[in-house]
């Protein structure tokens, strides 16, 4: 054998860079499904069985190519890694090299380089060409800058690629349209909505989900309602139904949220990107021609391109850098654990109950359901970020880690310390008043920060603020926030303390209706 291509999980990409060269007379491909990734972190069950039902219809579609495909079904051996597996092929099927396209987690990266490297074997890391921007092309534009802020990094991807560029000008004369993306719904609701097409398990998915429910009977979620595009025709689908059907009103709702609806106007699309059964050019260049076309407004083609094109691939470059320290970061010193309620979706607050049920559910919930309510409570409760690092990476189908860490610990948590986000994004239970239906019906007003009906949010907000008062006095985003809280007096203050005090105690103790 020649070369032994490698193919993970989520490099499920025919036109990848793993298959450049590939000759069926001389290659073969290796792919391995292994405990360890579903178990390093308590995956939920949708997440599991969506990698391995991608995989086995990947492996499929090589196999009936032509090309040899050397594939490790879950119960048919015994390693418990990648690395452990690929080590006991090595000396069996002795290839000259080994070729792997980086991957996606610096954990797996580091562990099969060193298999390789013990097994005296040749190993060619190849740059994974799915993304728009290279690590290197990152550390180049990143280099001698202060800040790496998002807003400057899209816009020069927007110039490399040409996408939304009327020559050197960007359409709709605006580089963004965040002004007109961030509606709220109507109080009647969204209105009517057009659920996303359903991809019914055929018989490798179903065989894949009564492994998962045997294998991994303990682990969270369900696989109820499992429908996820799981092959490059059912992504393509998948593509091509939230571009007539939901794009049009995406950029204008993008951030509402609405109790019973996990969809409404999302694309629904993360997962098989992440998987790469889709290619990022691909995707954004439906959205630009449906804009050119005249069936989506500016804004929404350009809210939509901007999380794949600006996003997307600037957490990747995040991650990349400053990997492996970068999930160690606490730059707030927060130390709570994570609620149990995080499991169970078993809390009286009602943003909370809807968006971890959901999740729960389905293994998914949209970028505000995830910033502004699971990633904002564990933010202003002081939860140790590592521990909501890993809970996101178990809980969501999407989650592979160099796009989950530095949005959680970047983001959503302000681990970090402001190097991707300028300031934490924190509020008041007011902002998930506004953005949502949820506090109609919620045991809690938004309005309150102490007593037995101030709501959660609210109350570990204005903690939150004195508890970091001196880090963000002078902050030029937060200042003005800290100032508000100065015009509270001492004894309202201390009852706020209190009442947060509380609610940590409480929340430890395991009670999620606080």
């Amino acid at each position: 054998m020649r070369n032994l291509v490698v193919v993970l999980g989520d490099q499920l990409d025919r036109d990848g860079s793993a298959l450049a060269g590939f000759d069926p007379a001389k290659d073969a491909l290796w792919m391995a499904e292994v405990a360890e990734e579903s178990e390093h972190v308590w995956s939920h069950k949708a997440r599991i069985a969506l990698f391995l039902a991608a995989m086995r219809h990947f492996r499929d579609a090589q196999a009936a190519a032509g090309r040899p495909v050397h594939y490790r079904e879950l119960d048919g051996h015994a390693a418990p890694g990648l690395a452990q597996a690929l080590a006991e092929d090595l000396p069996r099927l002795r290839p000259e090299k080994v070729v792997l396209v980086r991957p996606g987690d610096f954990r797996v990266a580091q562990a099969l380089a060193a298999a390789v490297r013990e097994a005296g074997v040749a190993l060619e890391e190849r740059e994974d060409a799915h993304f728009l921007c290279s690590v290197a092309d990152f550390a180049g534009w990143s280099d001698g800058r202060k800040e790496l802020r998002l807003e400057f990094f899209y816009r020069w991807m927007r110039k490399r690629t040409g996408l939304l560029m009327d020559g050197d000008q960007p359409a709709g004369g605006a580089w963004n349209f965040d002004a007109e993306n961030r509606a709220s719904f109507p109080k009647a609701g969204p209105g009517p909505l057009r659920s996303p097409v359903a991809f019914p398990p055929d018989a490798t998915t179903r065989a894949v989900i009564e492994l998962v429910e045997r294998r991994f009977a303990s682990h969270p979620g369900s696989l109820g309602r499992f429908d996820w595009p799981v092959t490059r025709d059912d992504a393509l689908a998948a593509l091509e139904d939230f571009i007539e059907n939901r794009l049009p009103g995406f950029g204008r709702y993008q951030d509402a949220m609405w109790s019973g609806e996990p969809w409404l106007q999302h694309s629904r699309l993360s997962a098989a990107l992440n998987l790469k059964l889709l290619s990022p050019l691909e995707v954004c260049r439906a959205a630009e021609r449906a804009f050119r076309a005249g069936r989506v407004p500016v804004a929404a083609a350009e809210g939509f391109i901007r999380q794949i094109l600006g996003w997307r691939e600037y957490v990747r470059g995040i991650y990349w850098r400053h990997m492996p320290g970068y999930l160690e970061r606490n730059a707030l010193g927060a130390r709570e654990p994570l609620p149990r309620f995080y499991w169970t979706g078993e809390t009286g607050m009602a943003c909370l109950a809807d968006t971890l049920r959901q999740t729960l559910e389905l293994g998914y919930a949209h970028h505000i359901q995830r910033l502004m309510v699971t990633g904002l409570f564990a933010q202003l409760l002081g939860v140790e970020p590592r521990q909501v690092h890993e809970w996101y990476l178990a809980v969501y189908v999407d989650a592979v880690e160099w796009v989950e860490a530095p949005n959680v610990l970047g983001m959503s948590q302000h681990a970090d310390g402001g190097l991707m986000a300028s300031k934490p994004y924190v509020a008041t239970g007011k902002y998930i008043s506004r953005m949502s239906n949820h506090c109609g019906g919620c045991r809690y007003d938004p309005a309150l920060s102490t007593g037995p009906r101030a709501c959660p949010f609210t109350t570990l907000y204005w903690d939150f603020l004195d508890r970091h008062a001196a880090r963000f006095r002078e902050h030029p985003r937060l200042a003005l926030q800290v100032r508000n809280l100065d015009r509270l007096d001492e004894s309202a203050r201390a009852a706020i303390r209190e009442r947060a005090g509380e609610l940590r105690s409480r929340i430890a103790a395991g009670d999620g209706t606080p």
